[in-house]
């Protein structure tokens, strides 16, 4: 890329969440393979974001390269009103076999975001169908995070997300405080009871509960014990909501389990997206099951109201089918549990110095939390002088690299935050 490239993308190109005044600097990369990025000018970065967590398997991987490769022959897309085909079918197939049990009804969207708003307008419908008319309000913890559309907006963290300047906008919805902290720290007792006077409260104008199961994400990379979600499933059952689980983020293997809903109380309704097609192109899927899709279909409007341009994408679900098989063909477990020994190894000194307040890992997930938000500019620039591609966000410093990552990579990404975070540097914001 040229100079005037450059200058035009300053001028032109939005890049998310940055200044259109005074925008974040951005890095030309030309070329990916493997867990590096290569910069226009040669220089190559050891990637820990997986590409906002979707590349799981790295960059220009063959087997997808050859699953894109062999469904362009055929066609790349197709309309899916009125119309199947091959890879919608195979991808529906695998997913219902992976995922938890009672899921077996597959809509396919085209982001994640979109795959939010059709469970949220799925969960309405529903309660719409069992005669239901006053229940279009949702439940969730506070500090979650589910996309940038209007639904999800609306069920993120109201105060302290990213959408504040919309409250006026968005629907309201109601929240309570997310979990305390800590996947393996006892149930508080009373805040069991805070779950319990939530649903009291606003049950009934409620169509299901909403989150981000065992640990939320760009909220706040916050980890809480899933035996919450045991609680809120008896919630649910009890006052007639559906349960919805949002694994964009967590799904394929990224916490240790393949899916955290195979491990925590299975919801009605499971969306999943980001390294569906290890970070090739975009494409989601929303899950339910059987009880709400017949629900739904055997009402007066038994038609889903929801039908994206790019649903099925045909060479997306190709990509999907053999991402997935990818994933089986390998030990990933055993790739996760050694990113996750070597993240709590290699991070572990940053517990003592100044500006941490917390270092967490859980499964290939590494989290620093700082004392005061990090300057991303200054501190990006300095990541990419050392030779790695860490994007921080508020607080949090946090890793969430390929899982084909090797172990050198993985200890010169922690080396680097190590050094960030230690004195004299300062990246502070403040």
């Amino acid at each position: 890329m040229t100079a005037q490239d450059l200058a035009f993308d300053r001028h032109h190109l939005w890049h998310p969440y940055t200044s259109l005044r005074n925008p974040l600097p951005t890095y030309p990369v030309v070329a990916a393979a493997g867990c590096e990025l290569e910069l226009a000018d040669g220089r190559k970065l050891i990637d820990g974001m997986s590409s906002w967590w979707c590349a799981i398997h790295g960059y220009n991987v063959p087997e997808l390269n050859a699953a894109a490769k062999v469904q362009l022959d055929h066609m790349s897309h197709v309309m899916f009103g009125g119309i199947t085909h091959p890879p919608a079918v195979a991808l529906a197939r695998r997913l219902v076999e992976i995922t938890p049990g009672a899921l077996q009804r597959v809509f396919l969207a085209d982001s994640g975001s979109v795959s939010v708003e059709v469970a949220m307008k799925m969960a309405i419908q529903y309660q719409y169908a069992r005669g239901e008319r006053g229940r279009n309000k949702f439940l969730t913890f506070r500090g979650g995070y589910h996309g940038d559309t209007t639904g999800p907006m609306s069920v993120c963290d109201p105060v302290n997300g990213m959408h504040v300047l919309f409250a006026g906008f968005l629907p309201t919805h109601h929240f309570v405080d997310r979990p305390p902290a800590g996947q393996h720290t006892p149930l508080d007792k009373s805040y069991l009871r805070s779950l319990d006077e939530l649903f009291t409260k606003h049950a009934h104008e409620s169509a299901a509960f909403i989150c981000e199961p065992g640990v939320q994400g760009a909220g706040g990379m916050h980890f809480y014990n899933l035996s919450y979600l045991d609680h809120v499933r008896r919630l649910c059952d009890e006052h007639g909501l559906l349960l919805i689980y949002d694994e964009i983020a967590t799904g394929f293997g990224r916490t240790g389990a393949l899916f955290v809903s195979e491990i925590a109380a299975t919801p009605d309704i499971l969306t999943l997206g980001k390294a569906l097609t290890g970070g090739y192109l975009t494409l989601a899927a929303t899950l339910c099951t059987d009880h709400v899709a017949e629900t739904i279909g055997n009402s007066d409007v038994p038609n889903l109201m929801h039908g994206p341009t790019f649903m099925g994408n045909p060479l997306a679900c190709s990509v999907a089918v053999a991402s997935i098989n990818l994933l089986f063909s390998r030990d990933w477990r055993a790739q996760v549990e050694n990113i996750g020994q070597l993240l709590d190894r290699y991070l572990a000194p940053a517990a003592a110095l100044a500006m941490v307040t917390d270092v967490r890992v859980l499964g290939a997930i590494g989290v620093i939390e700082t004392e005061q938000p990090v300057d991303q500019a200054v501190i990006q620039a300095f990541f990419v002088d050392e030779g790695v591609w860490i994007r921080p966000f508020g607080k949090l410093i946090y890793l969430m690299p390929p899982f084909v990552i090797t172990d050198g990579q993985l200890r010169q990404l922690c080396a680097v935050v190590i050094e960030a975070c230690s004195v004299p540097k300062n990246f502070s914001a403040a």
